[in-house]
This record gives structure tokens, C-alpha cells and sequence, in this order.
């Protein structure tokens, strides 16, 4: 092939690429345009929104109809209630980090019997038990996982004991997840770290629980939990704030049944402590039930220090010292 016939191919060549673009171009640039006109009324362009319930679509200000008889995507299905749709059903339930496998496995149910609920023979049970046991060693393959399992377990446990949401359960199982990833479970324990992810992800949630309330449904010490939590902060870098003594008030008050107008009062209190910075070096729990108690004074409800003590889970003494602070702060923060 010559030089000029080959630059003639690929004169050719780039002309059809060139062609080709600008017909992709304003291929685009219709639908785009299809779209808009499909977004706006042909009447008077006002927009439109679709009616599901009657399958059109309608202008918002004109009223016209712009489509009708649209499909429904949903399913063929109807349910009254939510143990019908359950029922109906034919998709399984999402995937959650509160398992190890994220809920997308296998799970072989206990009941002996058939899909027709017809009882199993002797021999198909002890079959149905085999398949369980293995299937039950499948699902955790490695050591990891088994480590994974019991730690997700772990936090489930010490949750509901705690009282603790479902968004909080799973933030410290994706707190685990990453503390396992990045190799710091060597030299300390499964509980441990389990614990100091419960713990982070209760205080990032705005939900916080105390150290010893940690501890008394934990099976860690407390020193330990203490220096598991600050190790995997650090080495996460996880973003932390400061407990805030406001975010222990709601928990007391509806513990010791008091009124919305004495929870009020402790927030202030609290914020008149914030103003004169008494409450830096204290303990937040501490400085929470001064405050609910202190409020439930002052609105005339009967509340005894030993009550506060026993919700809050912190001596009378530390009572009786941060109600004085409070109060003198309180005094001071007062117009004259």
C-alpha cells in the first residue's frame, strides 16, 4: 500500500470516528431532551408526578392527565398488615453487619419437619442434624470468622442488656470489622475489643453509657476496657467527642418518672455549668445526676439522693458535691 492511499484510509477512518461522535452527540442530547419534556406538562409546563395508586401521571398545575394505564412494578400482591406481607414475601431480609456473614448465608431451621409440616422420620432426622452440623462449620470457614461471630455476638448481648439502638450495635460492628482487618486483636481479647467498640460507637451515636455500666454487663475489667477503647481510638482514628453530661439527662429522668419541666431545668443548669467551667476534669455522669437532681428540687418532685445514686450508678457524695457547684453556678449566672 502506498503513502498516499494510506493517508487517504485514514483520512476516511477519522471522518466516520468524527461522524459517529456527533451522532452520539445529539443522541444524548434528544434523550436529554426527551427526558425534560417528559418532566414538564405539554400544556401549560407545569411539572407532573406520578399517581401510583391510580397509574397516571398528572400535572400538578393544570391537572391534565399526560400518561395513564403506567405499570406497576410492585408486586402482584396485596397485604393488610405487616405479618401478611412477611408472609407474602418472597425476598429475604437485608443484609445487616451484625452478622459475620452479613445474614447471606445458609441457615437450616430446627424444626423436623417438611414443607408440608409433616413430621420426619427417625432416619431423616438424624440426616436433617448432619446437614445442620456441617453447614454449621461451612458458615465459619477460618479462624477469623469464628472470631467474628463471637464478637458480634458479644456486642448483641451487651447491647440489649444495655438498651442500646440498632444503629449503635451496628457502628461497633463495623468498628470490630476494621480493629480485625487491620491486625489489632493480637495480645488483647475478643471481649475486649468488642467492648471498646460498643463503648466508641454508643458515644459517636449520642447514646453514651458509663464505664461502669459497661462493666457490669461486660466480661472485661475495667482498666482493661479502658485500654482497649483508647488502642483501637488511636490506631482507627476514630472521631470521638467528649462525653456531654446533657446527652445522660433524658436516660435519669425517665428512669426516676420526672416531668418535662424537670428535665428542662437540669439542661439549663447543666448549660449555666458549661458558661462558668466547672464541669471541665469532672465526670459527665456525675455532673448529669447533680443536675437531675438538683432540678427535681427545684420543681417540688421527691426525689431522694439515694434514688439518683442508684440510676446513675454514682456515690451520694459526688450528689452532694456537684448540686452545690451547680447551684452556686446557677446563682452566679443570674442577672443581678
Amino acid at each position: 500500500m502506498s503513502d498516499t492511499q494510506l493517508r487517504d484510509r485514514t483520512a476516511e477512518y477519522s471522518a466516520a470516528r468524527t461522524d459517529a461522535g456527533v451522532a452520539d452527540e445529539r443522541t444524548t442530547d434528544d434523550e436529554q431532551t426527551t427526558e425534560r419534556e417528559a418532566l414538564v406538562c405539554p400544556e401549560c409546563s407545569g411539572n407532573v408526578v406520578a399517581d401510583e395508586s391510580r397509574g397516571e401521571t398528572v400535572c400538578t398545575d393544570c391537572g391534565l392527565v399526560v400518561d395513564e394505564d403506567s405499570i406497576d412494578r410492585g408486586p402482584e400482591w396485596r397485604a393488610f398488615d405487616s405479618a401478611e406481607r412477611d408472609q407474602k414475601s418472597r425476598v429475604g431480609a437485608p443484609t445487616t453487619n451484625l452478622m459475620h456473614d452479613k445474614g447471606l448465608s445458609t441457615n437450616i431451621g430446627w424444626q423436623n419437619k417438611d414443607a408440608y409440616g409433616n413430621a420426619l422420620s427417625s432416619r431423616q432426622r438424624e440426616q436433617m442434624q448432619r446437614l445442620r452440623t456441617w453447614n454449621e462449620r461451612f458458615r465459619t470457614r477460618d479462624s477469623k470468622e469464628r472470631n467474628l461471630k463471637q464478637a458480634l455476638g458479644e456486642i448483641d448481648r451487651m447491647a440489649s442488656a444495655l438498651g442500646l439502638p440498632e444503629n449503635v450495635r451496628e457502628t461497633a460492628s463495623v468498628i470490630y470489622r476494621r480493629a480485625l482487618g487491620e491486625d489489632l486483636l493480637p495480645g488483647r481479647s475478643i471481649e475486649g475489643v468488642a467492648t471498646a467498640a460498643l463503648y466508641a460507637a454508643a458515644r459517636q451515636a449520642g447514646t453514651p453509657r458509663s464505664l461502669d455500666e459497661i462493666e457490669r454487663v461486660s466480661r472485661v475489667e475495667k482498666m482493661e476496657l479502658t485500654r482497649t477503647y483508647r488502642y483501637v481510638v488511636r490506631e482507627l482514628k476514630l472521631e470521638v467527642e467528649p462525653a456531654d453530661p446533657t446527652q445522660y439527662v433524658p436516660r435519669f429522668a425517665s428512669d426516676l418518672d420526672l416531668s418535662d419541666e424537670a428535665e428542662r431545668q437540669a439542661r439549663e443548669l447543666l448549660e449555666s455549668a458549661k458558661r462558668a467551667a466547672i464541669h471541665s476534669g469532672k465526670s459527665p455522669v456525675g455532673l448529669a445526676a447533680a443536675a437531675v437532681y438538683a432540678a427535681a428540687l427545684l420543681t417540688n418532685e421527691k426525689v431522694t439522693q439515694n434514688e439518683v445514686s442508684e440510676v446513675a450508678d454514682v456515690s451520694e457524695v459526688t450528689i452532694r458535691n456537684r448540686y452545690k457547684e451547680l447551684l452556686e453556678a446557677s446563682d452566679a449566672g443570674m442577672p443581678a
